[in-house]
Parts: structure tokens; C-alpha cells; sequence
């Protein structure tokens, strides 16, 4: 029973990424039907990116009065809503409706599930189930992929909407596995609020660093098309939008990685080599080379270096802060991830509009540096602090 469980939370995770991903690797073809500048596709995940913040900020508070099972299948409920308006949406203003149920859909189950893994398993299961999550990412850009090709940009919202909807029957159907935990529910009446959160030392710099990280990785899911657009030759457009998928899935397979290698590394020296390799993927992306075969790769490598940086900071949570702490950490995190994933894609499309698209790694670059210097900040705060309670 208990490993049916956590293959229907690896399959939530699944439903967590399908919608992430398809907005960009759309983005070059809606631009054009819509007549609308390219940087507009910023906006549009501002808004995602807004309303999952909401939820995100709610989560500690949902986590108190719900069980995790309900806001799982009330979060993939909005997204089917999400999902199916974008399909049927014929004006670009449309989009924004749309992307209220689109975003409110992801913010609580991230944190609920991040929350409930981080306090009941370890890192490898924490990795294994962000891995799931890129699955979802890496399946949508290409089912959007197979639209452009046969059929229209819509079709490829309402497949990835189908699939949701079979992910939320199974979701449905597993409800008698999620049994009542006493001492769940006891840890999360002796959860504190969010306030008191922030005033424990290295939360601040951990969420500057979880901001700077969904920066740069939000950025790749949004723009990583438009890159090749604008800056290779001889790419269809089918191609194009497959090549969003790059970053997922090399967010996939850093994960899948890191599950095997999680417990013998630890999480700080997991976050080090895959920042260290995010680097290494951006530089490959920077080269002047004509064709797209480098690119594509460093895409793919910076993607692999990102992959346990995200599982790895959650499931520190407890242990850097404290179980009574986590829940509030943990919604806390989310929120400074989707206030990076909010408002620097959208900063980067007015950057690009007015330099180029070609200055996409020095952004990213920018990005990976402020991530591990502020975590590194943090773990100095969290030494100080377990020497003086040890004192």
C-alpha cells in the first residue's frame, strides 16, 4: 500500500509539470496569431506565476485544515480548467483568465507534496519525485509539437488537458490509500506561521536563492524556443517548439541521477556539482556556433545541472530549520520561486526585445551565481546558529 502511494504522488508530480512547459515551446506560433509582441508570452506567466504564488503562501495554512489528498485533486482539477480554457481561447486577453485556475492549480499541490515528502522520506524519493515532474514537462512541448504539426497550437493544450483529467481519475481512485497519520497531523498543529518563519537565521538567503534559481530555470522554460528561433537557421517550426523540451529533460534526467546518488552525496554537495554543471551547459550555449547541435546540448547539460538543486533545497528544509518550521519554509520557498519564475522571464523578454535573444546565457549566468552564493551564505547562517543552540 505504501509503495502505491507513492507512485500516486510521483504520477501528481507527473500532472505538475504537463502544464509548465507547453506556454513556451507554443509561444513562437501563438505570437503570430494573436499579433502580439514576443515578449508579451511574459505576461501570460507573470499571471500563471502570480496566482501559484497565492496558492503557494496559502499552502501552510491549506496544509493545516486539509489533508494532502484533497488538495491534490483540487489543484489538477484547476489545471484541467486551466488547460481546456487555453484551448478555446481565441483573443490573447483571453489567456489571463484562463491562467488564474492555470496557476492557483500548482501552488498548493507543490507545497503540500513537497511538504509531506520532505518530513517522510529522503532525498532520493524527493528527487525521484521531481524527476516525475520533468516527465510531465518533457511530454507536453513534444504532444505540442505533434499539433503544430497536425493539427493547430490549441489541440496541443486540450491532449495535455485529456491526460490531466486520466491523472486525476487515478488520483481519485487512490483516495482509500492516504490513511489518517496522527503524528502528521500533530507536527502540523505545531507548525508556525510564516512570519515567525522568516526571522530564523539563513531563510532569507535560502529564499533569494531559491528565487535566483526559478529565475534562470523559468527562464529556460519560457524563452529556450525563442532562443533557437531568433538565433539558429534551418530549424521547422516543429523542431523549434520540440526543442523546448530540452530543459526538462535534462531536469528529468539530473533527477533520475540524483535519486540513485542522493543518499551516499548529501544534499549541499548534490546542489555544488550541479551548479558546477549548469555552468558548464550555459557555456555550451554561449559559443558562436552556427549550428543548433551545441546549443541543443547545453541546454540539455544545463538542465541535468539544474535537476536536484530544486528537490535538494526542499528537502533540506526540515533539517536546516526544523520539522516545526518546514511547512511554512517549504511555502515560503515556493513563493520566492514563483516570484523569480513570475517576473524575470517577463524582465528578460523586455531585455531581449531591446538587445537580442542572443544574451540569454550571460542571463543565465547571472542567475546560477546569485543561487549558489546566497545558498552558500545560508549554511553559514545555519552553522552559526547550531553552534550557539550547541553552546
Amino acid at each position: 500500500m505504501a509503495s502505491l502511494l507513492i507512485a500516486v504522488i510521483y504520477l501528481a508530480f507527473i500532472s505538475l509539470g504537463l502544464p509548465d512547459s507547453l506556454l513556451g515551446s507554443a509561444w513562437p506560433t501563438m505570437q503570430t496569431i494573436f499579433h502580439v509582441p514576443s515578449s508579451y508570452a511574459g505576461y501570460v506567466s507573470m499571471m500563471i506565476s502570480f496566482m501559484t504564488i497565492i496558492s503557494a503562501l496559502a499552502g501552510p495554512g491549506l496544509i493545516k485544515r486539509f489533508q494532502t489528498k484533497w488538495i491534490v485533486i483540487v489543484s489538477i482539477f484547476l489545471t484541467v480548467i486551466g488547460l481546456l480554457g487555453f484551448s478555446f481561447t481565441a483573443h490573447y486577453w483571453m489567456l489571463f483568465l484562463f491562467a488564474v485556475p492555470y496557476g492557483l492549480g500548482a501552488g498548493s499541490v507543490d507545497a503540500s507534496l513537497n511538504h509531506y515528502v520532505a518530513n517522510h522520506y529522503s532525498s532520493s524519493v524527493m528527487n525521484f519525485l521531481h524527476c516525475f515532474y520533468g516527465l510531465g514537462a518533457v511530454i507536453s512541448p513534444n504532444l505540442m509539437a505533434l499539433a503544430l504539426k497536425y493539427a493547430r497550437w490549441n489541440e496541443g493544450y486540450r491532449w495535455t488537458a485529456y491526460i490531466q483529467i486520466g491523472i486525476l481519475f487515478i488520483c481519485i481512485l487512490s483516495l482509500p490509500l492516504w490513511k489518517n497519520n496522527e503524528k502528521e497531523a500533530q507536527e502540523t498543529e505545531e507548525s508556525v506561521g510564516i512570519m515567525e518563519a522568516l526571522k530564523v537565521p539563513g531563510v532569507i538567503h535560502t529564499l533569494i536563492a531559491f528565487f535566483s534559481y526559478c529565475a534562470g530555470e523559468a527562464t529556460c522554460f519560457l524563452w529556450t524556443s525563442s532562443y533557437f528561433a531568433g538565433t539558429k537557421q534551418g530549424m521547422g517550426e516543429e523542431l523549434i517548439a520540440a526543442f523546448g523540451s530540452l530543459i526538462f529533460g535534462g531536469l528529468m534526467l539530473g533527477r533520475l541521477i540524483s535519486g540513485f546518488i542522493s543518499n551516499r552525496l548529501g544534499d549541499r554537495l548534490l546542489i555544488r556539482i550541479g551548479i558546477a554543471l549548469e555552468f558548464a551547459g550555459i557555456l555550451c550555449i554561449a559559443l558562436p556556433v552556427k549550428g543548433y547541435i551545441l546549443a541543443a546540448a547545453g541546454f540539455l547539460i544545463a538542465g541535468t545541472g539544474m535537476g536536484p538543486v530544486y528537490p535538494a533545497i526542499q528537502h533540506m528544509a526540515p533539517d536546516n530549520f526544523g520539522k516545526k518550521y518546514s511547512a511554512a519554509v517549504i511555502g515560503l520557498q515556493m513563493a520566492s520561486a514563483y516570484l523569480g519564475s513570475t517576473f524575470m522571464p517577463m524582465v528578460f523578454g523586455k531585455l531581449q526585445q531591446a538587445v537580442g535573444i542572443w544574451i540569454m546565457p550571460l542571463y543565465l549566468t547571472l542567475f546560477a551565481f546569485l543561487n549558489i552564493a546566497f545558498l552558500e551564505f545560508a549554511y553559514q547562517k545555519i552553522r552559526r546558529k547550531g553552534g550557539e543552540n550547541h553552546a
